[in-house]
C-alpha cells in the first residue's frame, strides 16, 4: 500500500467519532473486567441487573430499550441469569402475552457486590481526563444517550443528510427570522462542540 493511502486511512480512524467511542467502550469494559475479577458480574450483566432493579416488572423489550443491548444478546444474558438464579421471570400483570423480569434475592446481592467494580471502572476511566473534561464528557454522553432514547423516526428527521450541503433559499429566510429571535439551546450542536473539546 502506498504511504499516502495508509496515512489517510489511519487519520480517518483517528477522526472517526464512531471508532473513538468504540475504543473508549473497549477500554471501559477492560477496566470493569479488571476491577470485577473472574468471580463477579460482567459489565453487561451488571447493566441488566441495574436496569431490572430500577424498573421492577420490566419486560425483555423494556430491557433492550433501556440498556441498549441488542435483542438476541439480551435474551442470552437473561437466560443465563435466570439459570443462575439472579433473575426471575413472571407473567406480566398488564399484558398476558409478555413476561416480566425481576431480581431475585441472589440477583440483588450480586448487584450490590458488583457496584464497587462498576464504580472503580468509571473512576479509572474518568481519571484519564482533567476534572473539567470529565464534566464535559458526562454531559456529552448524556446528550447522546438521550438521542438514543428518541424514536428512530425522530432521530432520522433531525439528522442532516449532508451537514455541508447548501440550504434552500426558504430555509435561509427562516434562519434569518430565527436569528432575530432569542436563541434556544441546541443540545445536538452543544454536544458536538463539547465532544470536539474532549477529543
Amino acid at each position: 500500500m502506498a504511504k499516502g493511502k495508509h496515512k489517510i486511512a489511519r487519520d480517518g480512524l483517528h477522526g472517526s467519532v464512531t471508532h473513538l467511542l468504540h475504543r473508549t467502550l473497549q477500554l471501559a469494559l477492560d477496566f470493569h473486567a479488571e476491577a470485577a475479577g473472574s468471580a463477579t458480574l460482567t459489565q453487561r450483566q451488571y447493566t441488566v441487573l441495574s436496569a431490572a432493579a430500577a424498573g421492577e416488572g420490566m419486560t425483555q423489550n423494556d430491557l433492550v430499550r433501556v440498556t441498549g443491548i441488542d435483542r438476541s444478546t439480551l435474551a442470552d444474558l437473561v437466560a443465563r441469569m435466570l439459570a443462575k438464579g439472579l433473575l426471575r421471570r413472571e407473567r406480566s400483570a398488564t399484558d398476558a402475552r409478555a413476561n416480566t423480569v425481576t431480581l431475585s434475592e441472589a440477583g440483588r446481592d450480586a448487584l450490590n457486590s458488583g457496584a464497587g467494580a462498576a464504580a472503580d471502572a468509571d473512576a479509572r476511566l474518568l481519571a484519564l481526563l482533567s476534572p473539567k473534561k470529565r464534566e464535559t464528557l458526562l454531559k456529552i454522553l448524556g446528550a447522546l444517550a438521550a438521542a438514543a432514547d428518541e424514536p428512530v423516526k425522530t432521530r432520522v428527521a433531525k439528522s442532516p443528510a449532508d451537514p455541508g450541503a447548501e440550504k434552500p433559499a426558504a430555509t435561509k429566510t427562516k434562519k434569518a427570522k430565527k436569528d432575530k429571535e432569542p436563541k434556544a439551546a441546541n443540545p445536538s450542536k452543544a454536544a458536538r462542540a463539547d465532544l470536539e473539546t474532549v477529543l
